[in-house]
């Protein structure tokens, strides 16, 4: 995949000008066999990984409120997907190539690039080409079930993709027909006339076979039409995950484009929604005598945890003072506030005045956008927090559902008044891996008065937010901004003023927040003389 300068004779050449590859796009629904080979702009290559993360985030959204399969599920990933930059992808398959308008062919280019621009950013790990495989898997299996039952557009999928799968003859069924009834709950006679059947071996059915959904017979599973998609996802979910491995393989060339690496590196933890940074307070003017009572009723776990060591140790290293230190700024705590609040803690401990002013006040200020490049930092999403520097011995930064172990985190919670069937259903979801979602449990369980939010959780100040309209009667049912549906604001009004600057340097940084920049900022003293092993 090459990549042009940003300029809009540029630009236009990656949309359809009168000339199309005929046997690429044939369906909507992809089998993702075959890389990109087309020119496309930094600026879109960008464009297209958040939009397409976009997608894949409300899957996973979706994912963990309803049971799979289900009418609610359908309907509210409709819903969801509708909300996106990318939703043609809730168009049917039916129509072909032959067919289709510059603008839907547009739309299938769009979705083919940016399935594999996501694929090398993960790629990476093993934990993110386990996420990346899940929810690729659940978004195909939803736009193949668009199809329906319409025959014709299965067919033509399968042939475009050489998948084999043809149903069994007349006769066949007919000699099968008993057997067919009687392998399938609430199947009659009238429907097994009716329903293709595909013959195929038993280890490529091996999860229908488990759930006695087939009939088996000399080592070849029948499957009903309506189970098929469980065999191509199988087919799906084996190429996709060879793939993630050859490229993982081949990331190493990669690094030397530094123009792409940065971008690719930090997107599995890039936030989507709300910029934090400017937000008009809330709770209204927060001052640092407030933040106690605050912090008991609509912290979040992480940033009790920071509160509480803070107020235990008088004391904080760096990680935790960035991770709690913009949390209050993004609550609405002043920088006169803060200096105040940071100040009288670690005056209590064994920091006198004289060596807080020198050591730790600059880092304050630096957050604030008062000292060195004087960037508006924001507050940390729940994806950096969770992704990125774990806590070491002695930190009280982190996620405690990710970084805890998992019976001191029970008991810490069933120490906080939630019930034991609470506490199960809370653990249940981080066993499973889900933080943010085990985080909105333990929301709906500790506020006064209890509600089940509807929405999906991806920052602490959104936590902080949703607490204090609970607190003050005046919640809602949504909050202002999802990742699902948050507009790429940052993307575009940030890089189309400076694309021009950007590309003709042949460089792309992620611009969709502050927190993505990628020069550390500045430890203290101290922070320096324990890294150094001096201490």
């Amino acid at each position: 995949m090459d990549f042009n300068k940003n300029n809009k004779k540029e630009r236009a050449k990656s949309k359809v000008n009168g000339r199309r590859d005929s046997d690429r796009y044939q369906h909507n629904l992809q089998f993702y066999s075959v890389p990109p080979t087309d020119n496309i702009s930094l600026q879109d290559f960008e464009e297209y990984a958040v939009e397409r993360l976009k997608v894949l985030k409300a899957v996973e959204s979706v994912g963990v409120k309803f049971v799979k399969g289900t009418e609610n599920y359908h309907e509210a990933l409709n819903k969801e997907l509708k909300n996106t930059a990318m939703k043609f992808i809730t168009k049917s398959v039916i129509k072909k190539e032959k067919d289709t308008t510059d603008t839907e062919y547009n739309d299938r280019k769009k979705d083919h690039i940016s399935h594999f621009i996501l694929r090398l950013a993960y790629c990476r790990s093993e934990e993110l080409r386990r996420w990346f495989i899940a929810q690729e898997m659940d978004l195909f299996r939803y736009r193949f079930g668009l199809a329906g039952n319409d025959s014709n557009s299965i067919k033509d999928f399968l042939d475009t993709n050489n998948l084999n799968y043809t149903p069994i003859p007349d006769e066949e069924k007919e000699n099968l027909r008993t057997e067919l009834v009687d392998s399938t709950y609430e199947k009659t006679t009238t429907s097994v006339e009716v329903t293709d059947y595909f013959k195929v071996p038993f280890t490529e059915a091996v999860d229908l076979v488990r759930s006695r959904k087939v009939y088996l017979s000399k080592g070849y599973a029948y499957v009903p039409r309506n189970e098929l998609v469980s065999i191509i996802l199988g087919v799906f979910r084996s190429n996709l995950s060879h793939s993630l491995a050859v490229t993982s393989r081949a990331l190493p060339h990669l690094e030397e484009d530094d123009r792409l690496l940065p971008m690719l590196s930090s997107l599995s933890k890039r936030y989507l929604g709300q910029d934090y940074s400017n937000r008009k307070p809330t709770a209204g003017q927060i001052t640092a005598d407030m933040i106690d009572l605050l912090s008991k009723e609509s912290f979040p776990l992480c940033m009790q945890q920071l509160h509480q060591g803070l107020r235990q140790n008088h004391h904080m290293k760096h990680g935790g003072r960035m991770q709690y230190g913009l949390f209050l700024k993004g609550i609405g705590l002043s920088l006169e506030e803060a200096m105040k609040f940071w100040r009288q803690e670690f005056t209590k401990g064994q920091t006198d005045p004289d060596k807080f002013d020198k050591q730790y006040a600059y880092g304050i200020r630096h957050n604030y956008g008062k000292e060195g490049k004087r960037a508006n930092y924001t507050p940390y999403s729940c994806m950096k927090i969770i992704m990125s520097n774990a806590p070491g011995q002695g930190d009280t930064h982190g996620c405690p559902f990710r970084h805890t172990d998992a019976d001191l985190l029970r008991q810490r919670l069933q120490a906080m008044a939630i019930s034991k069937e609470e506490t199960d259903q809370i653990m249940d979801s981080v066993k499973g891996g889900h933080y943010q979602v085990a985080c909105l449990k333990y929301f709906q369980f500790s506020q006064k008065p209890k509600i089940e939010p509807t929405w999906a959780l991806n920052h602490p100040n959104q936590y902080f937010e949703e607490s204090r309209r609970v607190r003050t009667g005046g919640h809602t049912s949504q909050p202002k901004t999802t990742s699902h549906s948050a507009p790429l604001t940052q993307i575009s009004t940030q890089s189309s003023t400076q694309s021009s600057t950007q590309q003709s340097q042949g460089s792309t940084q992620a611009t969709v927040q502050p927190e993505d920049s990628f020069e550390e900022l500045p430890l203290s003293m101290e922070d320096m003389v324990a890294m150094d092993g001096m201490q």
